[in-house]
């Protein structure tokens, strides 16, 4: 039973990335998806990463909501501060 959190901290610890909110934005800040490309198909993933991306989405699981999520945001334009 996975007992983890589902925001976005927990999604970039499952990931194996850092998991701080200044890397995060970081992270958003600095990848991009390319139009029509999945998110568990984006060349910035190991992997292990991409993998656990497509399972996830492909099963509806536990981590899907917040993946969509991540996949919105990284069809954005970056935010420039």
């Amino acid at each position: 039973m996975d007992t983890s959190k589902h925001d976005f901290v927990g999604l970039f610890e499952q990931l194996g990335l850092p998991a701080d909110p200044p890397a995060i934005d970081f992270f958003l800040s600095t990848h991009r998806l390319d139009d029509g490309v999945p998110i568990s198909e984006a060349a910035f993933w190991n992997p292990a990463q991409a993998e656990f991306l497509a399972e996830e989405l492909e099963e509806d699981g536990d981590w899907a909501e917040i993946i969509d999520e991540l996949a919105m945001m990284l069809n954005q334009p970056p935010t420039i501060h």
